[in-house]
């Protein structure tokens, strides 16, 4: 069967079907008014219907043929439909983003650029999901994940980054602790404390990070526990079990029961990077990436 030539003859059909008048459809579609009755004729027997009752007065449909033209004409707009959807997947207006972050990235980093890139590209739909670091590398390899949001100091080889946020790290203190922002002056003054820490598996180039903190003040930390959600730390604190330290945009005024003591003065800085795969050929990962590196 030639698909290419049904689709013609159905489009010929149609036009015959709107006008009713074989001069007038054959004008509308640049061809000889015969050859139109030619493909109509083809059609019909093709099908094994009769699609027109024609006479030297009128050309009027019969029930097979009102039955094809209104299935024609809501085929033909469900193509434009679709022919439209797939142009605009591929200039990267609309279609699907799958973004993996750490829970430090959806204080700010993440919802500014969601707010932003929304404004330019509304019908693009979000799949957001909160993952360590290894596993949001994993997934960019295999593409189940467009774009991720990590703080790792080495990054594969085959994926790109960008470093969206360098900050310093903060204290988290239970509410009534001596300490202050105003008295705070170095971390040896909480030497014998116990600290609550991201798990190293969570991050190991951040953990590391972390402890060149306490080395640098010249001693170990006492680690009670280790976890990877700062909701847990800020619960723990809140508890007296420990204190913390957490990246400075992890501060959350809400966070009940504690307090934060920023860290600016020391020299150390935590990076979150936003990374994704050379290979990745989503349109609307181009569109997103455009805007982070602008």
């Amino acid at each position: 069967m030639n698909y290419q030539l049904n689709f013609r003859q159905l489009q010929y059909f149609l036009a015959v079907a709107e006008e009713l008048h074989f001069r007038k459809a054959a004008e509308r579609l640049f061809i000889s008014q015969p050859g139109l009755s030619k493909q109509i004729k083809e059609l019909e027997d093709q099908l094994g219907v009769q699609l027109f009752e024609r006479n030297t007065r009128k050309v009027v449909l019969t029930p097979p043929g009102i039955y094809l033209k209104e299935e024609i004409t809501h085929y033909l707009r469900k193509l434009d439909q679709i022919i439209g959807h797939t142009q605009l997947i591929d200039q990267g207006k609309q279609g699907n983003l799958n973004l993996g972050y750490v829970g430090s990235a959806m204080q700010k980093i993440i919802p500014d650029l969601l707010i932003s890139f929304r404004k330019l590209h509304p019908k693009i739909i979000f799949n957001l999901k909160e993952m360590d670091n290894q596993k949001q590398i994993q997934g960019l390899l295999v593409q189940e994940l467009d774009l991720a949001f990590v703080r790792l100091e080495n990054i594969p080889r085959g994926l790109e980054y960008r470093a969206v946020l360098k900050e310093p790290f903060c204290l988290v203190l239970p509410k009534n602790h001596p300490l202050d922002q105003s008295n705070f002056k170095s971390l040896v003054q909480l030497k014998d404390e116990p600290f609550i820490l991201f798990d190293q598996k969570y991050s190991p180039s951040y953990y590391q990070k972390v402890l060149q903190l306490f080395k640098d003040s010249g001693f170990s930390p006492i680690v009670s526990h280790n976890t990877i959600h700062s909701n847990t730390i800020y619960k723990l604190v809140a508890h007296h079990l420990g204190i913390s330290i957490v990246p400075k945009s992890l501060q959350m005024k809400s966070a009940k029961g504690v307090k934060f003591i920023e860290m600016d003065h020391l020299p150390q800085r935590t990076v979150l990077s936003a990374v994704w795969n050379s290979n990745n050929r989503n349109p609307a990962l181009i569109n997103i990436i455009e805007l982070i590196e602008g």
